[in-house]
């Protein structure tokens, strides 16, 4: 096992063969919340090996999720592909050794004896029949430049390590079958490959899903042949969706990607990432980076397979709406709003205090920042569209609001000055007088402003507003209802 006293050095490879997935981006955060908590190396490899499947546009794709995640790496990225003539030296080394052995079976040899074993409802296991030919007759096929592969040779015993996650695993090593570590073109098997790789890079902890368990003990037999020590393994659960089956396509968006271009932050994407598979102890859920960073022990890590909630996820993302400063929030909010074409950034910049102020009001009752830009069209466009439910709700005789909002208009007008104070006063004074509850002008005014029945409070909305375009509202939505009570 690695020496504790040093700082640990974690990687994440991911192959470029596709999107940053939510596992992989699971799997990267738990390397480099480990990797910063104990003030380790957190390295990215992009196992590029696979040649026909590896595209540019995944690799770009790993690193813009990486970066928007803030997930940032301490060393030059390391592309497997580049290290071949080492993976092809290692096997060489194993093979000299008599650790491996050249096996000269044909494919379509292989599969009538597997085709064999199960018509006799056997387990198929190559019968080492390579290992047993004669110096003199290897040489012989060498030199009719027959086709090979290396096979590693299984050793007698048991493989077992102790498991951060998982304690104590052990694998039979009869169970093992005599893998192939190099193909008959001299490419290495991605058991050599990582663990060639992983040496090379000094890797001193593998963190990754549970599903490479099983390749686990191959990797620690091809560490030990190649005389290098064993990193630490940590085999974390999967992730599952609401159905209780593996997270696919089927569950909605699994791409990291998506979810940039849903009104997410990042920040708590890596706080829902987080919580699949690991608990900092306690009810805690809502963290910061640098709390997660403190926090995170391998002490925390589950067993159990993660579920991917997208409403808690949602809701994650409201937490952290409300509690990001509004300087690091307006960066993520701002584009969204010009894209929407509500302002330009000369318009941003000369109200940048208020501005910032109206993006506070907002967030409160938002859980992306889609819903934060819904919200605030009404404080920046000319005129708005009402919702019709809202309409039919709070505007059910339209000749009657309309004079309602008459009177609420020619009552505003004069407050001064526009603060929640003196337009509480005001409006809850003109509810009296009509002899009706406050909620019957709130209500109201509050579809005139906004167009929608759900608001931030109705005296911070007309604060926000200013008088001028509030009262524009106002007029607009009478104008609008006296329209509407003509047509009946």
């Amino acid at each position: 096992m690695t020496d504790s006293a040093r700082p640990p050095r974690l990687r994440f490879a991911p192959s470029p063969t596709g999107y940053l997935h939510v596992g992989g981006a699971r799997t990267a955060l738990f390397n480099w919340l480990y990797a910063r908590h104990n003030g380790g190396k957190f390295l990215l490899r992009i196992e590029d090996t696979d040649k026909l499947r590896s595209t540019d546009e995944s690799t770009r794709a790993i690193f813009e999720g990486m970066e928007w995640l803030g997930l940032d790496w301490d060393e030059d990225v390391v592309y497997q592909g580049a290290s071949l003539e080492r993976h092809r030296a290692d096997a060489m080394r194993m093979l000299d050794a008599g650790l491996a052995y050249r096996c000269f079976c044909t494919p379509e040899e292989l599969e009538v004896r597997r085709k064999t074993a199960a018509a006799g409802h056997e387990t198929f296991k190559y019968d080492r029949r390579c290992d047993r030919l004669l110096p003199d007759e290897v040489q012989e096929r060498l030199d009719r430049s027959d086709a090979f592969v290396v096979r590693f040779r299984i050793p007698e015993g048991t493989t077992e390590w102790d498991d951060l996650v998982h304690e104590r695993i052990a694998f039979p090593n009869k169970d093992l079958d005599d893998f192939v570590i190099l193909r008959s073109n001299a490419t290495p098997i991605y058991n050599l490959a990582v663990v060639s790789d992983d040496i090379a890079m000094g890797v001193t902890v593998v963190m990754r899903g549970d599903d490479h368990i099983s390749n686990t003990p191959k990797q620690i037999l091809l560490y030990r042949a190649l005389g290098a020590e064993l990193p630490t393994f940590a085999h974390l659960p999967m992730i599952h969706g609401m159905d209780g089956k593996k997270l696919s396509k089927r569950h909605g968006a699994t791409a990291v990607g998506d979810y940039q271009h849903q009104g997410l932050l990042p920040t708590a994407m890596l706080n829902f990432l987080a919580l699949l598979g690991w608990s900092p102890g306690g009810d805690r859920e809502v963290m910061t980076v640098p709390e997660m960073i403190e926090l995170f022990t391998p002490a925390g890590l589950q067993k159990k397979a993660a579920i991917f909630d997208p409403k808690k996820l949602e809701w994650m993302n409201g937490q952290h709406l409300s509690i990001t400063p509004l300087a690091e929030l307006e960066p993520y909010v701002t584009p969204a709003i010009l894209a929407a074409g509500l302002a330009d950034e000369a318009t941003l910049a000369a109200r940048r205090e208020w501005y910032f102020d109206l993006l506070d009001l907002l967030r409160v009752r938002s859980r992306t920042i889609d819903d934060i830009v819904r919200q605030a069209g009404p404080y920046f466009l000319p005129h708005i569209d009402f919702d019709p439910e809202a309409v039919a709700r709070n505007w059910k005789d339209p000749e009657a609001a309309a004079d309602l909002l008459a009177k609420v208009s020619q009552t505003l007008a004069s407050v001064d000055p526009w603060e929640p104070g003196p337009l509480e006063t005001v409006l809850r004074g003109l509810a009296e007088s009509l002899g009706i509850a406050a909620g019957k002008v709130f209500q109201p005014l509050r579809v005139a402003l906004t167009g929608l029945t759900v608001s931030p409070g109705i005296f911070e909305v007309l604060v926000a507003m200013g008088r001028d375009l509030a009262l524009a509202r106002i007029s607009d939505a009478t104008d609008w209802l006296r329209r509407a009570a003509d047509s009946k």
